[in-house]
């Protein structure tokens, strides 16, 4: 499956396990599932509580739609790195990523193949929920700004996929599923979902407050509406988040080595 020198092995695997993933992503419908949750979430919310727009002290300028959106967005691209890590548990049950293992010239590049693949589901179900929220009439005022905030929606999809991955390599079976989806979940709504964060109170502030996604949050608001804040911090965050799960990969994949998995 993957030949050549040791060298080039590393891309040549990657580019290998990208190719296949993204191949069963468009061959099976369900690839837009990470999407669904996030657009029902927005329609739901973005829908139903306009009118919280209107409180006093909500100053964000773009509206509450587009309040909304950013939130969708990340959340969008976030499951997508959650199911990503589904499809690597199943590829260990079904026996396939033993055979991957035995093959690859460079094991590391079996994380960057399936990371690659995230991105690419990212980029479809990215793209179909900001087409919804434009056509539910969405303003964009950041111009050259949102650049920054695909930026940011691209680490998030990434540290997402990572922790997915190592996830997926420790446990080996589906049954790892919630183990993924449960904290991006809580680390997702416990952030200032349907308000800015000065309008939050109790627990919930104070636990939104040492959220680091609330900053990466605030910040792709920011760019949306043209009124960047927080920008270097929520990348400084997003990187650190990357190089962290980065390092929790590789150390699950060192392990499913060792077990022959």
């Amino acid at each position: 499956m993957v030949g050549g020198a040791r060298g080039g092995g590393f891309f040549a695997v990657a580019l290998a396990v990208a190719g296949r993933q993204v191949y069963k992503y468009f061959a099976n419908p369900a690839f837009l599932a990470p999407a669904l949750f996030p657009l029902f979430f927005f329609v739901a919310f973005a829908g139903g509580l306009t009118r919280v727009g209107d409180v006093p002290g909500f100053d964000y300028a773009a509206g509450y739609v587009a309040f909304q959106y950013v939130w969708a967005l990340l959340q969008a691209v976030a499951m997508g790195g959650a199911f990503t890590g589904f499809s690597i548990a199943g590829d260990f049950e079904n026996g396939f990523a033993r055979r991957l293992m035995l093959a690859a010239s460079n094991r590391q590049g079996i994380i960057l193949g399936y990371t690659i693949a995230s991105l690419v589901r990212a980029t479809l179900t990215g793209a179909l929920v900001t087409v919804i929220a434009l056509l539910t009439g969405m303003p964009m005022s950041g111009g050259f700004d949102l650049f920054g905030l695909i930026g940011l929606a691209i680490l998030v999809n990434v540290a997402a996929t990572l922790f997915g991955a190592g996830v997926a390599m420790l446990l080996r079976t589906q049954q790892a599923g919630p183990v993924i989806r449960t904290p991006i979940f809580l680390v997702l709504f416990l952030a200032p979902v349907f308000v800015p964060l000065n309008l939050l109170s109790g627990w919930l502030e104070a636990i939104a407050r040492l959220n680091p996604f609330t900053t990466i949050l605030d910040a792709a608001r920011g760019l949306l509406a043209g009124a960047p804040t927080n920008v270097l911090p929520a990348y400084a965050i997003g990187a650190a988040l990357v190089a962290v799960f980065a390092l929790w990969a590789v150390y699950a994949l060192r392990r499913a080595e060792k077990t022959g998995a």
